[in-house]
């Protein structure tokens, strides 16, 4: 099933149940399909467009629920987490650190990379490999201690 076809049937159990974050969550997932339709890009929508949509929709949550925490607006705050949770649903199932460190070992002996100079090799090699399932943010972080320690 497709991300269109899940969110149109997300979208009629969300209405019947009533749950009013769930309906406005699917909302605006179906609204980005919908631009993304409409934009001109003469193409159907495939997975890469939809993980993409979607690590963009749930980035914007994480920053907007770091704001409003710094302004002291925890309703806000709250509001947005209760939304990313329900966007996680539709991406891939998130790495912990223990898998992203994992992964980043492995990566880095393939490569040969050890130093800090070996950044620029393995940084866009373990964003590539984990698009979509670990945050960029905690990704960076781990790749740069991995090559102090190593």
């Amino acid at each position: 099933m497709s991300l269109k076809d899940k969110i149109n049937n997300d979208l009629k159990e969300a209405m019947k149940s009533g749950d009013k974050t769930r309906l406005a969550v699917v909302r605006s997932i179906r609204a980005l399909i919908l631009e993304f339709e409409k934009s001109g890009v003469r193409r159907d929508l495939n997975n890469e467009d939809e993980l993409q949509m979607l690590t963009t929709a749930a980035k914007k949550r994480k920053d907007s629920i770091e704001q409003f925490r710094n302004a002291g607006r925890n309703d806000l705050a709250d509001q947005e987490e209760a939304e990313l949770k329900i966007l996680q649903e539709y991406l891939p199932k998130q790495l912990n650190e223990d898998e992203i460190k994992a992964e980043v070992a492995r990566l880095a002996s393939q490569i040969g990379a050890k130093s800090k100079e070996d950044f620029p090799k393995l940084m866009p090699l373990v964003m590539k490999e984990l698009k979509g399932k670990a945050d960029g943010k905690i990704v960076k972080s781990i790749v740069e201690n991995f090559l102090v320690s190593n």
